[in-house]
C-alpha cells in the first residue's frame, strides 16, 4: 500500500516570507472557507511568530483574531498549528517562566491545536521545557531541529538531538528548514534517522524555495518517511516563499506517494483573494525581488521568513547610508551592491559568532550585526563597532549554548568591556513577571481577558501591547502606509502631487506630510504643537542608526527624563531597527536638558534624539 503524505498550508509564513505584514482578521475569515473547499490540506498554520504583533500595530486584538482564524479549520476537522520560539515565546526577546506556561494555556483555549517549537539555538535546555508546558496545555508539542548547513550541523548531530526531544516527551518532530539550504540527501539520512529512533513519530517538513534545493529535498525525505509536507501557493509561492502546492502534489503524486487531490476551483478563488489582499494593501510591503529564487542565498544562508522583512528594511537602510555618502562626497550604492556586501559579511559573521541557527531571533543578530558592520565600515569605521545588548546575549550564552567557539576578537573585546560568558541554564536569567503585569493591567482599568488572553499579550509584547491600547500603533501604521501609496502613486516629473494627507484612527484625524523623491517634508505652520519637548542647552545626542527611539526596551528599565545626570557609557534609550533594540550610550557625563523624541517615534540616522550639558 502507497504511503501517503499529507499537506499543511503555511498561510501564516507565506505573508511573512513575502513581505513585512500579514492580512487583518476580516481577510482571514473570508479566505479561510476558500482554503477548507481546496480539499489538500490536513493542517493549516494560522498564527504564531510575529502575527500577534502585526495584529497589535494595525490595531487589531489579537487574541480576538485568533479564536475567529482557527475556527473555522476547527470545525472543518483540519488541525492548526503555529510557530513558536521556545525561550523567546512569540517575541525576540526571552520570555519569563510564568509567562511562558501561560502561553500554552491561552493558545490552546484560542483554538491552536499544534505548536511547533524552535530554538535558533538547538539547545535542548530551551526547547524541553516548551515541550512539558505545550502538553500540560493539551497542545500537541511538535519539536523542531533548525536545519543550517555548516561543519558542525551534521546528519548525526540532527538525529541525536531529535532523540532528545522525543526522551523528553515531544509528540512529533519538524525539520525546519527555514532558510531552505539543508542538502536533500542529508535531510533524507536525518528523516531516516529518527524513524529508526521511533519508526511511528510524526515528521514534518518545512522549507522555503529561494535557494533551490527544496523540491529535490521534499521528494527525499519523503522517500525516507517524512508524514506531512508544508506548502504555499500562488501568488505567494516559490522566491523567499515555499513550494507550491500544485507541483509538490504532482511530484509526490508521480513519484507513487497517496496524497489528496486538489479542487482547483477552490484554489483559484483562494489566489484571486490573495491578490485581492496584496492590491489592498500588503503588497506595498513585499519587494520585487522576494518574487525570484535566488541561489545567492546558499552562501549566507538566510531564513525566508526573514528576506520577507529584509528587502523592506534594506531600503530604508540604503536610503540612509547613501544620504551619508552624498553627505561626504562618496558614490552611491544600489540595492545590489549592498545586498551582496551584506551576505558577503554575513558569511564571515556567522562562524565568528558560533555558528547560531539562522532562524528568529538569531538570524536577525547576525545579519543585523552584519549589517551594522558594513554600514560602518562604508562610512570608515571599524568593523564590530556597534553591537546591541541583545546580540551580546547571544554571544555570551545568555540565550543559551552556541554550536561553536567565538572568535577570539569577540572574546577579547567582551573581556575589555566588563562582559562576562554565562553558563546557566538561559531561563535562570528572565525571572516570573506575571504579577506585575496584573498590576499594571489593575492600574490602567484594563481587563484581564477571556482565559487571562489580555493578561498575557501585554506580558509578551509590553511595548506593542501598550501602543495598540493608545492608539498610536494603528495611527503610525495608516500614516506610513499612507506614504507608501502616495510613494507609489508619485506625480510625473514637474507635475503637482498632494503636499499631505489625513488618515483617520479611532475618530482622531492625523494629518501625514508627503515628500516625493530627496525632497524634505514642509516645516511645520507657525504655531503648531511642537512634536516633541523644546530643546533646552548642550550638545546634541544624535541616533546612530534609522528605527523607531524608545526610552526603555521593557519595563524593569526606568525611562531617563530631563534633569537625570548620566555618566559616561550610561544608556540613554534606544533605537529599535530590524526587530533589535540597540542602545544609545553617553559618549560622556553630564544632565539631560531635553529628550528631543517621543518614545515610539520614528528617527532617522543622525536625527538629534536628547541634549546633554
Amino acid at each position: 500500500m502507497a504511503k501517503e503524505v499529507k499537506f499543511s498550508l503555511v498561510f501564516r509564513d507565506m505573508w511573512q516570507s513575502a513581505g513585512k505584514y500579514q492580512p487583518r482578521v476580516d481577510q482571514l475569515v473570508k479566505v479561510a472557507p476558500a482554503i477548507i473547499k481546496m480539499g489538500c490540506f490536513d493542517r493549516v498554520e494560522t498564527n504564531g511568530g510575529g502575527f500577534e504583533q502585526v495584529n497589535l500595530l494595525y490595531g487589531e486584538n489579537p487574541n480576538k483574531s485568533v479564536r475567529a482564524w482557527t475556527k473555522p479549520f476547527h470545525e472543518a476537522g483540519i488541525q492548526t498549528h503555529m510557530l513558536d520560539r521556545a525561550l523567546n515565546g512569540l517575541r525576540m526577546s526571552p520570555v519569563p517562566k510564568d509567562v511562558r506556561k501561560l502561553f500554552y494555556k491561552v493558545k490552546k483555549a484560542q483554538g491552536t491545536d499544534i505548536t511547533r517549537i524552535f530554538c535558533g539555538l538547538n539547545d535542548p535546555r530551551n526547547v524541553i521545557p516548551s515541550i512539558q508546558y505545550a502538553k500540560e496545555a493539551g497542545m500537541i508539542a511538535q519539536a523542531s531541529l533548525c536545519i543550517t548547513y555548516s561543519p558542525i550541523h551534521t546528519v548525526e548531530y540532527y538525529v541525536n538531538l531529535a532523540k532528545q526531544f522525543i526522551e523528553a516527551g515531544a509528540d512529533e518532530i519538524c525539520l525546519k528548514d527555514m532558510a531552505g539550504i539543508g542538502r536533500p540527501v542529508s535531510l533524507g539520512k536525518i528523516v531516516e534517522g529518527i524513524k529508526n529512533l521511533k519508526k511511528d513519530i510524526v515528521i514534518q517538513y518545512h522549507s522555503h524555495a529561494g535557494p533551490g534545493f527544496n523540491m529535490a529535498s521534499i521528494l527525499e525525505v519523503c522517500n525516507a518517511g517524512c508524514d506531512y509536507v508544508d506548502t504555499g501557493m500562488s501568488p505567494l509561492s516559490w522566491g523567499t516563499g515555499h513550494a507550491d502546492i500544485i507541483a509538490v502534489q504532482e511530484m509526490l503524486k508521480d513519484a507513487g506517494f497517496k496524497v489528496k487531490e486538489i479542487n482547483m476551483a477552490a484554489y483559484m478563488e483562494v489566489r484571486t483573494m490573495i491578490q485581492e489582499m496584496c492590491d489592498d494593501f500588503l503588497g506595498y510591503y513585499i519587494p520585487d525581488l522576494n518574487h525570484i529564487n535566488n541561489s545567492l542565498l546558499v552562501k549566507p544562508g538566510l531564513p525566508g521568513g526573514m528576506m520577507g522583512s529584509l528587502m523592506t528594511d534594506l531600503e530604508d537602510n540604503l536610503k540612509s547610508l547613501n544620504k551619508w555618502k552624498v553627505k561626504n562626497g562618496q558614490p552611491e550604492l544600489t540595492t545590489d551592491d549592498l545586498l551582496i556586501k551584506l551576505f558577503d559579511e554575513v558569511a564571515y559573521v556567522w562562524p565568528k559568532v558560533g555558528y547560531p541557527c539562522l532562524v528568529t531571533p538569531f538570524s536577525q543578530y547576525v545579519k543585523n550585526l552584519a549589517l551594522m558592520n558594513v554600514m560602518q565600515m562604508e562610512k570608515g569605521k571599524q568593523r564590530w563597532s556597534m553591537i546591541a545588548d541583545t546580540i551580546w546575549d547571544m554571544i555570551l550564552g545568555k540565550a543559551g549554548q552556541l554550536p561553536g567557539p567565538i572568535a577570539p576578537e569577540l572574546v577579547e573585546m567582551a573581556k575589555e568591556q566588563g562582559r562576562e560568558f554565562e553558563t546557566q541554564d538561559p531561563q535562570s536569567y528572565f525571572p516570573d513577571k506575571l504579577d506585575e503585569f496584573r498590576e499594571e493591567m489593575k492600574q490602567n482599568g484594563w481587563e484581564l481577558g477571556e482565559d487571562d488572553e489580555e493578561l498575557f499579550e501585554l506580558a509578551m509584547h509590553p511595548e506593542q501591547y501598550r501602543a495598540y491600547k493608545s492608539g498610536k500603533a494603528k495611527a503610525d501604521f495608516e500614516a506610513d502606509l499612507a506614504k507608501r501609496k502616495a510613494a507609489k502613486n508619485a506625480p510625473a516629473a514637474g507635475a503637482e502631487g498632494p503636499k499631505s494627507v489625513t488618515v483617520q484612527v479611532n475618530g482622531v484625524n492625523y494629518k501625514v506630510e508627503i515628500a516625493y523623491g530627496d525632497a524634505a517634508p514642509a516645516a511645520p505652520a507657525a504655531g503648531a504643537a511642537p512634536a516633541a519637548a523644546p530643546a533646552g542647552e548642550g550638545e546634541d545626542i544624535l541616533a546612530p542608526l534609522e528605527g523607531k527611539f524608545y526610552l526603555v526596551k521593557d519595563n524593569s528599565e526606568t525611562p531617563k527624563k530631563v534633569g537625570d545626570a548620566v555618566q559616561a557609557g550610561d544608556t540613554l534609550g534606544y533605537i529599535e531597527a530590524m526587530k533589535t533594540f540597540n542602545a544609545i550610550r553617553a559618549d560622556k557625563a553630564g544632565t539631560i536638558t531635553a529628550i528631543l523624541v517621543n518614545s515610539g517615534d520614528s528617527v532617522e540616522e543622525d536625527d538629534p534624539i536628547m541634549k546633554l550639558a
